[in-house]
């Protein structure tokens, strides 16, 4: 899955963040300091945006925790024609640009799908971005279940990142890929689930329970 040194920063992040402390002290060696302070700040927004910090899992049956960190946006009953093709409940996560936005798996079991989406960078808070816009999908069976999660580009995000493969055996809460500045997660679960959360709510990935599957 997703590459962790044991430090708290996304593998991802350094091919940002070397080049950028490297400018850094070259513009502050060269004596061109307003230049410099300009290139630290942006150092320390990426370093910041790709923290990967430890989270706790909760452990129990049939818990589904939150795939992403950001602000609940949607909670609804819905029709997925795509991939679960059946009623299930949808709740979508808004990112933004000042939330990990390393994804995490809501559920544990094997991998049947990942499938890639070119699209639209439409505002990942509108409706239409769940399904217009970039997007990779995972389908995860998890006992009897199909979870699916959806990772959706939005108006500034350019790079969807997903390591899951299908056939890929996932524990809940394992990392397996990341969304660049700005982005949306949607995740699908079935109709008879058991949904923790409210519009408005703010949950952590990994750490907070959305749901429970019966």
């Amino acid at each position: 899955m997703m590459k962790n040194y044991g430090i708290p920063v996304a593998a991802e992040g350094w091919p940002f963040i070397i080049p950028l402390a490297v400018a850094t002290g070259i513009l502050f060696a060269l004596g061109w300091k307003n230049t410099g302070i300009v290139a630290l700040v942006l150092t320390l927004f990426v370093l910041f945006f790709f923290r990967d910090p430890e989270r706790h899992v909760p452990d129990g049956e049939g818990l589904v925790v939150s795939p992403a960190d950001g602000r609940v946006i949607i909670v609804t009953d819905y029709f997925e024609p795509e991939y679960l093709k059946k009623d299930v409940k949808k709740i979508s996560i808004f990112l933004s640009v000042f939330n990990v936005h390393v994804n995490r798996s809501p559920v544990a079991g094997t991998v049947e799908t990942v499938k890639y989406n070119p699209g639209k960078f439409l505002v990942a808070s509108a409706d239409k971005a769940s399904t217009d816009n970039e997007q990779t999908a995972m389908v995860i069976k998890t006992g009897k279940h199909q979870v699916l999660v959806k990772q959706i580009a939005g108006l500034i995000a350019r790079r969807i990142v997903c390591y899951a493969k299908p056939g890929d055996a996932i524990k809940t809460g394992e990392r397996y890929g990341l969304i660049r500045f700005g982005s949306r997660v949607d995740i699908f679960l079935p109709k008879d689930a058991d949904i923790l959360v409210n519009v408005g709510d703010r949950v952590k990935g990994a750490r907070d329970v959305i749901g429970v599957l019966k």
